[in-house]
């Protein structure tokens, strides 16, 4: 069936020359370009059997064309970053192994490390990239069925047959490719601008109220800075908002602005959100993740695997119509993904997360997840940005550590400390703080916690040695 779909992919495509469904680009074009990428594929194929895809590239007609014909000629296409480091392109040809590269790679010498050499990646898979932020790549493992019941689900759950999408983001990302899939399965359309473009003022002269569009937290902070773009904003039927959480602050402004937000949970693994908070809710004060899609299903179940009652925090289980076959190449041939967040559903059957079991800090024995304290650090107002982490400590087992960007140079920590004395218990409270000019986040606005913790030990040696430095000359003025 998925086969018969593929191959008819690019012909389908043609027969919408009669509807104008791609608009900030030339479709045209696109036809022509995934025909000449099909071509060549062919040609390859000639060869050997069913080449291996990687697709890099940064044009976004270029990347749809390659993309296009993978699916159409039945290939397995890696979907990849084109701004990737040399670094990580080397973990890329380290374990892949490609046939037909399309865009501007920093290729290296590949070791040919193939995990396990009875493995084979199956027919017309779909990898999309994730974990890079962790500084480890890998790609999840997709068919056109899984991110096809992705779009089914949403349709069925917005209650709408044609689904016109605003895209902004990157299409490599899962977030950008499924805003293509929405509008091309259910005969949408799709408006491709680069965010930058729209943040400089430039608005694209369409109708917002029959779009949905799609942003990160960062994005949709940047835009309500700007009178006029969040006036503009306010007139999409709805915004999605995902890839990171978002904060109560942000959340208050958007709603005080009137704009349609949905804040949703999802991720590469899960062919994007599989759940949802309506606007309607989100308009009414509530700040969840919403009901959960009816593709999907989820359950919180505690250390023994126990499932929870409402309102109990407990470890995130999912099972979905879209879920990613496995993991390339670190697991293989799975068909449960284990997934990190802790969350609860509440007495409405709403979905809450309260953050990752991987970024809780014990201290002292007490548990603190970094998102309850950066809210409450947010809430000040005195801060650009946020990120709480834990720091390893020989008496407490970990020390609650925030860096932050102050909102002026004569913010100090201790003016923040004091602003979340009363709103936050006394271990939660960071021991030490860090201020920076930038937090490193990535083009989906999550935090890099890596490097963060990276940052905070070297501060934090930097500290002691400069404390050593001061007893020596104390030391030696006392016996002068």
């Amino acid at each position: 069936m998925a086969r018969t779909i593929m191959a008819s992919l690019l012909e389908d495509i043609k027969k919408c020359g009669d509807r104008h469904w791609l608009i900030g680009c030339d479709r045209d074009e696109l036809i022509e370009l995934a025909e000449h990428f099909y071509l060549e594929i062919i040609e390859q194929s000639s060869q050997q059997n069913s080449p291996i895809i990687i697709v890099a590239e940064s044009n976004p007609i270029r990347f749809l064309a390659g993309f296009l014909a993978a699916c159409s000629a039945s290939c397995s296409i890696f979907l990849c970053n084109p701004f990737w480091g040399e670094g990580e392109w080397q973990q890329v040809f380290d374990i892949v192994q490609p046939d037909i590269v399309w865009g501007e790679v920093k290729k290296q010498k590949s070791k040919a490390i193939i995990p396990n050499s009875e493995f084979r990646i199956p027919n017309s898979s779909i990898m999309i990239p994730t974990g890079g932020s962790s500084g480890k790549i890998r790609f999840a493992i997709h068919t056109w069925d899984t991110l096809s019941a992705s779009v089914r689900g949403f349709q069925t759950y917005f209650q709408i047959q044609q689904i016109n999408s605003f895209c902004v983001l990157p299409l490599y990302h899962v977030s950008g490719l499924m805003q293509f899939m929405r509008s091309l399965i259910t005969g949408g359309k799709l408006a491709l601008f680069p965010f930058k473009t729209i943040e400089s003022g430039i608005i694209p002269d369409i109708d917002p109220e029959d779009f949905f569009i799609s942003l990160v937290p960062t994005q949709l902070q940047r835009l309500l800075q700007i009178p006029n773009l969040s006036n503009w904003l306010a007139q999409f039927q709805t915004v999605l908002l995902g890839g990171a959480s978002a904060w109560q602050d942000l959340l208050t402004q958007a709603r005080d602005c009137g704009i349609r937000l949905a804040p949703t949970y999802g991720m590469t693994e899960t062919a994007s959100q599989i759940a949802t908070l309506k606007p309607e809710d989100f308009l009414q004060g509530y700040n969840s993740c919403g009901r959960v899609l009816p593709h999907a299903q989820i359950k919180v179940i505690d250390s023994k695997n126990q499932i929870l009652n409402s309102n109990e925090i407990g470890t995130i289980c999912i099972q979905a119509k879209s879920l990613a076959l496995g993991y390339y190449p670190d697991l293989l041939d799975r068909v449960e993904i284990q997934i990190d967040d802790l969350g609860f559903i509440d007495d409405r059957g709403y979905l809450n997360i309260v953050g990752r079991n991987s970024d809780k800090i014990i201290t002292g024995g007490e548990n603190v997840y970094p998102c309850e304290v950066e809210a409450a650090i947010r809430a000040t107002q005195l801060v650009d940005d946020i990120a709480v982490i834990g720091l390893c400590d020989r008496i407490w087992g970990e020390v609650v550590t925030a860096i932050y960007v102050p909102k002026s140079q004569s913010i100090t920590a201790i003016e923040i400390k004091a602003a979340i004395a009363k709103s936050l218990s006394k271990f939660k409270i960071p021991k030490y703080w860090i201020s920076a000019q930038k937090l490193p986040r990535n083009a989906q606005g999550k935090l890099n916690r890596k490097q963060l913790k990276a940052i905070a030990i070297l501060t934090q040696e930097n500290r002691d040695r400069d404390l050593s430095n001061l007893t020596i000359v104390e030391t030696t003025g006392r016996s002068r």
